[in-house]
């Protein structure tokens, strides 16, 4: 497989300017996202259908190239130079664009990504289920595999990761790791998952949550002595819950309850705020699962979650809009951003 030219160009230009993704499409030039923001590549021409169509030839794999010509869409990661690139090709109004999120080589520490350190103590437990959530683009993945590394490098575990394409690849330290990649390594995810009861697992990552059967799985994984991480594009904790929950057929959701009530770890939400000094900073929300939350994930009161989350700061749990309100008064985001991803403006303005 040998990448065309004038995409090689344009994934080295996304490289030496620190973009996150490159967008691909015919009838306008190409645009990178920076720090949060869309700009058009310098003064490139518009692209035309058949380059378009030509770039995504370049970098699909011969025998994949009839699943994107059925589905109209395919994901897939790209290794370019020191760089990963996950990729989506799709069509819209019958001609071919493209997706491309830069993936880092280096995995960074949670201090690196200003993340909260109490998140090293889920990296810490034998069993447990804990999601990472958040709309696109807000770091799931990221954070995820920041989570995976720090186990690699302090315990000694066998970790399966499952993805949609692979992302993050990680080098084994102390801990033995492989990644599966759905279309190639395995059908899907829930295949992937049920696959680990056989394979002497200690830690699961899947990529995604998509579906009741994949869920169903991973809840399992949990209750039989696995850690498992995954993600769920959700807006906070409340929110997540309700979602899988919802996923079931009605008469089976009294037992999943039970199931998450029991299995959960940890809940935690993020949103990528841009910078007043440039790029991006993380604002967040952590649900731990204790008593009390497990009791109002039983008995359907999960409306309650957010005033726990609020009062619950001396156990480690982190509230949105108190997370924002702090990055306000250290400078680092303005307050027209806080209050465009606040959970609650009136609480918000409480804490400023």
């Amino acid at each position: 497989m040998t990448i065309r030219p004038d995409l090689v160009a344009l994934l080295d230009f996304v490289i030496a300017q620190g973009g996150s993704d490159l967008h691909i499409f015919a009838g306008g030039p190409p645009m990178i996202r920076l720090s949060g923001s869309l700009v058009s590549v310098g003064n490139h021409k518009a692209l035309t259908p058949e380059e378009t169509d030509g770039m995504l030839r370049s970098i699909v794999p011969e025998g994949r190239w009839p699943i994107f010509e059925r589905e109209q869409s395919i994901d897939l990661s790209l290794a370019h130079g020191s760089a990963r690139f996950r990729v989506n090709g799709y069509r819209t109004q019958g001609t071919t664009a493209i997706a491309m999120r830069l993936i880092p080589i280096a995995i960074r520490s949670f201090a690196e990504l200003n993340l909260p350190p109490v998140l090293e103590v889920f990296t810490q437990r034998e069993q447990g289920f804990f999601l990472c959530v958040g709309p696109v683009g807000q770091g799931k993945s990221t954070t995820l595999a920041t989570m995976i590394e720090r186990i690699n490098e302090t315990r000694t575990e066998h970790i399966v990761t499952i993805e949609d394409p692979v992302e993050y690849v990680f080098a084994p330290k102390k801990s033995l790791i492989h990644q599966r990649e759905v279309h190639i390594d395995t059908p899907d995810f829930r295949s992937g998952l049920q696959a680990t009861f056989r394979e002497d697992i200690d830690v699961i990552m899947v990529g995604e949550m998509r579906d009741y059967e994949t869920i169903s799985a991973a809840v399992t994984a949990a209750e039989t002595g696995h850690l498992v991480y995954s993600t769920v594009h959700t807006n906070n904790a409340a929110q997540t819950i309700d979602r899988i929950i919802d996923m079931f057929p009605a008469e089976q959701q009294g037992q999943v309850r039970i199931q998450l009530a029991g299995s959960l770890a940890g809940i935690f939400s993020q949103r990528l705020i841009p910078r007043v000094s440039g790029g991006l900073v993380p604002a967040y929300e952590l649900l731990i699962n204790n008593n009390a939350i497990a009791n109002l994930i039983r008995d359907s009161r999960t409306h309650e979650i957010p005033a726990v989350i609020q009062t619950s700061s001396q156990e480690g749990m982190i509230d949105m809009d108190r997370s924002l309100s702090e990055l306000v008064r250290r400078g680092e985001i303005t307050v027209e951003n806080a209050y465009a991803h606040a959970i609650d403006p009136k609480t918000f303005e409480r804490y400023l």
